[in-house]
């Protein structure tokens, strides 16, 4: 039996607790939500179940997935704070909340947002919590644009050929800021070019150019709060739903670190021009007037911002061109221009420490 189909017994069996294991009579079938190499969730009825990544410590996911339960109100709760073992990957229960509406960017939620990461960044990390994991996350997205690196330069040698035979001419993939966060995107600088080897100089200049602690080569400085780590839109849902009050999800990368990190995408997008200011200011506003200790209350937020946000800017251009490289395919739109603006760090040192998008 796949990883896929025993996760969808376990969510079955986990929405029906009482059934005595005779086979589930609900209408609607179980829905893989995500069936990646790092995590596969599948939901039935109001119960979601996810196999997390292969090799996550049991003891740092179970502090989490309690600490997930300790703090409901900013938060989503799991159904249980203990995972369970099922074919060598940890698993976890959790209730089902509406997500964020991918084709309403109109109604994308930047202020509750930012709330509830203030709320997070103020409350005192429980005893033990590991280390937020952005900074690993972000080193893991360079390390697979080296692997991808290698492997195209073997399949060049193999073949004997140049850059432009082996950056392929399929259809390019849904853009990556649209993978993560239902935002409108401001026309490109300049036209979406081949993902070729070349196109890696300056995103590996740009990570080289990060001290030490952005690189996860260190521990991160300043006064340590509770921080998610991967903060996106598609981190949030309503719970109850259709319509409750919204709640943060995924606390893989949940532990103590810099609470700039999580608030270091939206900048990101922001100095890239992906952001609209309006939908920048209503964030970090709102984040302000609830007491977030990440910036300051009142003048420019970018020395604070300024690493992370090249940090988030060089992980999402690594793992773009990572992506487009293994897929043999072109770089989309967006994709180009994250790895203009790390070309665009390397020239100008402070490029989004100076707070102008452009």
């Amino acid at each position: 039996m796949t990883l896929l189909a025993a996760l969808t017994a376990e969510v079955e069996a986990a929405a029906h607790p009482h059934s005595g294991g005779a086979d589930c009579a609900c209408p609607v079938s179980s829905t893989p939500l995500a069936d990646r190499p790092d995590a596969t969730v599948v939901r039935h009825h109001d119960t979601v179940a996810k196999a997390h990544a292969p090799g996550a410590d049991p003891t740092e996911l179970a502090l989490r997935l309690a600490t997930a339960a300790r703090f409901p109100d900013i938060l989503l709760a799991p159904l249980d704070p203990a995972p369970t073992l099922l074919h060598d990957r940890l698993v976890s229960f959790w209730p089902y909340g509406t997500p964020v509406d991918p084709d309403d960017s109109d109604v994308a939620p930047w202020e509750a947002t930012a709330t509830l990461l203030a709320h997070l960044h103020r409350t005192p990390p429980p005893a033990g919590l590991p280390p937020m994991r952005g900074p690993a996350k972000a080193a893991r997205a360079i390390a697979r644009l080296h692997t991808a690196l290698h492997a195209t330069a073997r399949t060049t040698t193999d073949a004997d050929t140049d850059d432009s035979e082996v950056t392929g001419s399929g259809a390019a993939d849904s853009r990556v800021v649209g993978r993560e966060v239902p935002v409108p995107v401001a026309p490109p600088h300049r036209a979406p070019g081949p993902a070729t080897p070349r196109a890696a100089a300056p995103v590996l200049a740009a990570w080289a150019a990060l001290p030490a602690w952005a690189r996860g080569e260190t521990a991160m400085p300043g006064v340590p709060a509770l921080c998610h780590g991967d903060l996106h839109l598609g981190q949030l849902v309503r719970h109850p739903v259709p319509d409750g009050a919204w709640r943060l999800i995924d606390v893989d990368d949940l532990g103590v670190g810099a609470p700039a990190w999580d608030l270091a995408r939206p900048a990101a997008w922001y100095a890239c021009g992906l952001l609209p200011p309006d939908a920048w200011s209503r964030f970090l506003g709102a984040y302000r007037r609830a007491g977030g200790p990440a910036v300051p209350a009142t003048g420019d937020p970018w020395p604070a911002l300024d690493v992370p946000a090249r940090a988030l800017t060089v992980q999402t251009a690594a793992l773009a061109l990572g992506k487009a490289l293994e897929a043999n395919r072109p770089l989309d739109a967006v994709e180009q221009e994250m790895i203009d603006t790390c070309a665009r760090m390397v020239r100008i040192p402070h490029q989004l420490a100076s707070g102008s998008p452009h």
